[in-house]
């Protein structure tokens, strides 16, 4: 007779506002699994974990009484709170670890992630193996100490840390200590990207979007960065943490975790008609939260951002159950950096392109949606009044590059007559 093998897996012990979601599985061939603790299913007043696990979502009981098993990668809803791209080879490179072992890069960050999740190693003892026994023969084992040797060499886009402020200095979080600030260093490909950023930001503030506080701060204020190339710029873009408030975390989520999409479907796997038909019905206040969403679309249109992806939207939960859109982020005049680009992230009414947009676009899009159109356009008329009258003056005084301003000027004059600055 043959001796079944034996599977070693390390675990994660997932919180919520000191709720005990579930446990997290990591094998060594990739697997991983998540099962959810049977008092936070069964807790009718449970904090939303994702908005596919609200009571009053379709399916909640069922997402919950089920476990999440992948290969390699996480499910979507955690595998997205993972930072992308040149960060995350930064931190793998830091853990000797592969990019795409998702569960290792989460058990190094699970003190800080985005939103109020908390991802703690457990010792093996204390691991309720009986949850696992339908996946085969298990043995839990002691987590290798994870450490990050600071010794990075890495020709980053653009790097975004999260970062503690205190007497104007940024330190790069660390241990138990939240991070209050994401700050952006300037890009090795494009230029004056914080500049830009900073720019893009405070024009969408004027006509009525709601965003943090942003700040632009001297690179030679931020203490303890790895090793990472920067090109010789003097700048950083600094935008305050709306998922932290007096070191407490806020939970938030992301509409790729929504949509239970990956990031690398962030453009292909969604549209702005589903994120306002999900604020509309499931917000705490959905008509407010769809006003807001369509002055969001046009504002991207006019500033020419090609990026508000799904990645790009997310929902907050400040009573920790209820969801609301959470303010603006990573509004960025992408065109400038992009040759020929003419199209936003996401359809609108079937279409991409900015220069086709008008009025008639958003109304399909609030009929599609369900959404009164009498109670969209005075916002997106309101936009247009306000960056009409202040955006041309407001531009000469910041600090976006001054090529770059006279690109989104001429970007102004290309769009529909509806919305032509």
């Amino acid at each position: 007779m043959g001796t079944k093998m034996t599977t070693e897996i390390s675990v994660l012990k997932l919180t919520l506002h000191g709720h005990l979601v579930g446990y997290l599985a990591g094998a060594k061939n990739g697997r991983n699994i998540l099962h959810f603790a049977e008092s936070f299913q069964s807790n009718i007043a449970r904090p939303t974990f994702s908005l596919t696990t609200h009571q009053n979502f379709p399916r909640a009981d069922k997402m919950l009484s089920e476990p999440w098993a992948t290969n390699q990668r996480l499910h979507p809803i955690l595998s997205n709170l993972l930072p992308e791209g040149s960060l995350r080879e930064l931190i793998a490179q830091g853990l000797k670890t592969h990019v795409d072992n998702e569960f290792h890069i989460l058990s190094y960050l699970g003190m800080d992630l985005p939103g109020a999740l908390v991802a703690e190693p457990m010792e093996p003892e204390d691991v309720p193996l009986h949850l696992f026994s339908s996946h085969g023969q298990l043995k839990a084992v002691k987590f290798d100490k994870l450490s990050q040797e600071n010794k990075f060499s890495l020709a980053g886009v653009q790097m975004k840390f999260s970062m503690t402020e205190k007497d104007g200095r940024y330190n790069l979080s660390k241990d138990n200590v939240l991070g209050d600030w994401i700050v952006k260093t300037p890009s090795t490909k494009h230029k004056e990207v914080p500049a830009n950023e900073f720019t893009a930001m405070t024009l969408a503030s004027l006509i009525g979007v709601d965003i943090p506080e942003i700040k632009l701060v001297e690179i030679d204020q931020l203490d303890n960065l790895p090793q990472i190339n920067l090109p010789d710029e003097k700048l950083a873009f600094a935008i305050k943490r709306f998922d932290r408030r007096d070191d407490q975390r806020i939970h938030m989520e992301d509409f790729a975790q929504v949509l239970v999409k990956y990031p690398h479907e962030k453009y292909s796997s969604g549209n702005y008609e589903q994120i306002a038909k999900i604020l509309y019905q499931f917000s705490g206040n959905g008509l407010s939260d769809v006003q807001q969403l369509a002055r969001r679309i046009l504002t991207n249109i006019l500033l020419a951002n090609g990026d508000a992806h799904l990645k790009n939207w997310s929902l907050l939960y400040t009573d920790q159950v209820t969801p609301r859109l959470s303010p603006a982020y990573d509004i960025v005049t992408t065109s400038v950096y992009i040759k020929s680009e003419q199209h936003f992230a996401l359809n609108l009414a079937k279409t991409k392109a900015w220069y086709d947009v008008s009025y008639k676009h958003f109304e399909h899009w609030a009929t599609k949606s369900d959404i009164p159109w009498r109670a969209i356009k005075p916002h997106l008329d309101d936009v247009m009044k306000k960056a009409r009258s202040l955006w041309p003056e407001a531009l000469k005084n910041l600090p976006m590059n001054e090529e770059h301003k006279q690109q989104l000027k001429a970007h102004w004059q290309k769009l529909h007559k509806d919305f032509r600055v």
